[in-house]
């Protein structure tokens, strides 16, 4: 009770007696909001004033408790009020400094409130009125300025980057708020670069520097020339990108640790206990209990600055000691309210290695690094919308980074190898992976393990067709850069090609629920597209020559699925209706995997491995690299070859070839001549390792199984998903040689194309989803900013010069 009659300035209560007692700087704001000008009977009212403590809470409320006409009738001493806020910031005396920062966070704050639906016309009106704006906000910015970049109190530049926000934030769009039209024009660019730059001024103010930068940035973007965009874009010292880079780490290191503890601290609890009494059945729900606030300011800013600075490439590769358990800085800190992760900056500077931990299997990382793991937790769960608006901002910088040679040239490199641990969804077929296992590998395997486990994992009622045709994208961008770039990258290509299957599968199974809200043939294209991309140019990207058997192997395993999606499309194609076209072109790109392989629109080549030709268009170079390519032999493919092929065989957007037609009847008549019956798993992975055995069976021959063990013997039986018969196991090796051996009568279709896609573009495609995402951002930064977390007691100690 005494506490709420302090915050409305009662020392106090009125009796019979006794006349309430209030705070000498209550009645002072009394006076302000008086109709008279408070400084008629006190000359010296101005210069008292901020030498008082300020009283947010009460100036806050008495703006809001005032309706228009009232406010409107003070409008003239809330203008001189804040024309002397503005007047004090030149002040000797940092105490008079403080309280005129406090001031005026608490005058647009409550002028703010009471115009919620106005415009900022009207707002800075209110403030400081049409004929003085230009010259007060001038004066305003250029103090602002010098404070910023003096070597002065840490404490005024963090109340000067609060009320910054304060001012970007006055209204929900900030494209809306005129007030930062006078924020263009008095650029405070080059002070919040300083502060990035200076490791004592990032570690105490990085992050609110930070998110006051990408909020700026994206003022009026699409409308006109910001100022802020442009200097952005051209920023090329190597601390102040570091710095910024360092800040945004470091926000996302500790969303990363917060949410590590909160898994940890729930493996460890009774649920956890109960669930391995009772099995699995209960991991996915006790999970998703398992939530950390989004921070999508701070990704906000890593979009910003790899979209716009290519110079900010080179720091998501740049070293530095792991992230681990993070200590406060030894320097007194300001204690502040507890706000959800994403509203408040982190309160220790990742440049101090002193203070950071090295993990003991990961000793170095990097923005990149981090930036994956965040990605792999935020995309976890994307019925919330917050996560879901997190999980598309991620995929977008994923995007940007693919586009990119020299973010490709160091995801590729070698020489940069990490072990990236990513969080993945607990399921209940499959085991957590230990974290020691993981091996060290290019960074790019870390990005297509988090696409495989994205496409894995979300395959439910609400789908998220948008994240899906992002996710794709970005694989297809970065083997369109392994083919130019002719990158042999040592991956398990079987876990990208059997979640691509599994996809088509969910999707021919919800056809009816999918295609009420979504155009799912876009999603089937692309994915079918890219298994062409393999065919095509596998061997320019592909590690070795077996690849390609595995790659067909895993197509004639599955070949069930591809076989529905074909006479689904096919179906939708040849009835009228909205489906028609794009259906269409699905039947097209499906040549490759469906079972006929007529010359309808492109050119048929076919190589004989009797009279060693291959048949291309008339007046074309028999190309022999592609000779051997169809046999598949063990040939390092010349530097010239892919040029020669597409130049050799140019065709229209059709590729297809009779793969499965092709094989499943050489590979039965093998079985059948061979009295092929069981084979034991280790003897399979022995001579075939990573290969799964399959099932022969008419027409369910090659379908996806799973192994069942006897423990009194070595030998299994495949049980096919789906079908409670116990089928005869075929062995791997024999389906691989027959695929080899009938290399020589397969019919290929070669198209144009398959590595070209459309550069990402914000402006139309995504100007909408930013606007969104902008306007929830500023909303949370307004809510959270915190003006009076600096005691008078902190304020006297660190100002103990003052006169």
């Amino acid at each position: 009770m005494a506490q709420t009659e302090k915050k409305g300035g009662l020392l106090r209560k009125s009796s019979a007696s006794k006349k309430p007692l209030k705070e000498k700087v209550v009645l002072m704001y009394d006076e302000i909001f008086t109709t008279e000008d408070p400084s008629k009977c006190n000359p010296r009212f101005w210069e008292e004033l901020f030498l008082m403590k300020v009283n947010l809470e009460y100036l806050e409320g008495k703006l809001e408790a005032l309706d228009g006409e009232e406010l409107m009738k003070i409008k003239d001493n809330i203008n001189c009020l804040f024309q002397h806020c503005i007047q004090a910031l030149g002040e000797e005396h940092p105490i008079r400094v403080v309280n005129a920062l406090q001031t005026l966070c608490a005058l647009i704050r409550g002028v703010h409130q009471k115009n919620k639906s106005t415009s900022g016309f009207d707002i800075i009106n209110m403030l400081v009125g049409f004929d003085k704006a230009e010259l007060c906000m001038k004066n305003l910015m250029e103090s602002l300025d010098s404070l910023l970049c003096a070597e002065g109190s840490e404490s005024l530049k963090s109340l000067c980057l609060k009320l910054l926000l304060c001012l970007v934030t006055v209204t929900d769009n900030i494209s809306q708020n005129t007030i930062l039209e006078y924020v263009m024009i008095n650029s405070i660019f080059e002070a919040i670069l300083q502060i990035l730059s200076s490791p004592l001024s990032r570690r105490e103010h990085g992050y609110d520097a930070v998110v006051l930068l990408a909020l700026l940035v994206n003022y009026r973007k699409y409308e006109s020339v910001n100022p802020y965009i442009v200097k952005l874009s051209i920023v090329d010292d190597e601390a102040t990108l570091n710095g910024m880079g360092l800040v945004i780490a470091q926000a996302l290191s500790e969303y990363n640790r917060q949410y590590k503890d909160k898994e940890e601290e729930h493996q460890s609890g009774f649920l956890s206990a109960l669930t391995n009494m009772v099995g699995s059945m209960f991991i996915a729900d006790a999970d998703e209990k398992i939530s950390v606030q989004t921070n999508e300011a701070i990704l906000l800013a890593l979009y910003e600055a790899v979209h716009l600075n290519r110079n900010f490439i080179t720091v998501l590769a740049q070293s530095h000691p792991e992230m681990g358990l993070m200590t406060t800085p030894t320097s007194p800190i300001p204690t502040t309210p507890v706000t959800p992760l994403g509203t408040t900056p982190p309160s220790s500077d990742v440049i101090s290695s002193a203070e950071l931990p090295l993990d003991a299997d990961v000793q170095t990382s990097n923005l990149l690094i981090t930036f994956l793991k965040y990605s792999s937790i935020v995309m976890q769960d994307t019925k919330d919308e917050h996560r879901l608006h997190s999980g598309k901002l991620c995929l977008i910088i994923l995007t940007c980074i693919a586009e990119d040679q020299y973010a490709n040239a160091f995801l590729h490199d070698d020489n940069m190898n990490f072990r990236v641990n990513l969080h993945r969804m607990p399921m209940r077929h499959r085991k957590k992976a230990a974290d020691k296992n993981l091996p060290c590998r290019p960074l790019v395997c870390a990005v297509l393990d988090l696409m495989v486990e994205f496409i894995v994992t979300h395959m439910m009622k609400e789908f998220p067709m948008d994240l899906y045709v992002r996710c794709i994208q970005i694989v297809h961008k970065l083997l369109c850069y392994q083919k130019k770039c002719r990158v042999r990258l040592h991956y398990t290509w079987r876990e990208l090609w059997s979640a691509l299957i599994n996809l088509l599968k969910f999707l021919m199974s919800n056809e009816t629920v999918l295609l009420a809200k979504h155009n799912i043939f876009t999603l089937a294209l692309m994915v079918v597209n890219l298994f062409n991309m393999f065919i095509t140019y596998g061997d320019t990207f592909l590690p070795t020559p077996s690849s390609y058997d595995e790659l067909y192997y895993e197509i004639i395993r599955m070949h069930q699925n591809f076989d529905n999606l074909y006479s689904m499309v096919l179906r939708l194609s040849t009835n009228a209706g909205q489906w028609k076209e794009p259906a269409s072109k699905v039947t097209h790109a499906l040549v490759n995997i469906s079972c006929f392989c007529k010359d309808q629109h492109g050119t048929e080549t076919r190589y004989n491995q009797k009279t060693g030709t291959v048949i291309p268009l008339p007046g074309q170079p028999v190309s022999d690299m592609f000779r051997a390519w169809c046999c598949l032999e063990p040939v390092k493919p010349p530097t010239c070859f892919s040029s020669r092929l597409s130049e050799a065989f140019p065709c229209s957007t059709q590729l297809r070839t009779a793969i499965i037609n092709h094989f499943n009847p050489k590979i039965e008549s093998y079985a059948a001549v061979n009295h092929i019956s069981q084979l034991s798993e280790d003897q399979a992975r022995q001579r075939c390792p990573g290969i799964l055995p399959v099932t022969t069976g008419g027409s369910e021959l090659l379908c996806a199984s799973r192994s069942q063990r006897d423990p009194g013997s070595q030998n299994h039986r495949m049980d096919c998903l789906g079908c409670s018969r116990s089928r005869e196991v075929f062995p791997p090796p024999s389906v691989l040689e027959v695929v080899r051996s009938n290399y020589d009568t397969l019919t290929l279709k070669l198209q144009d194309g398959l590595d070209q896609y459309e550069r990402y573009s914000e402006q139309h495609k995504e100007a909408a989803f930013f606007k969104e995402l902008v306007r929830s951002i500023s909303i949370n930064v307004r809510k959270n900013l915190a003006f009076n977390t600096l005691s008078q007691e902190l304020l006297l100690k660190e100002f103990s010069t003052i006169s």
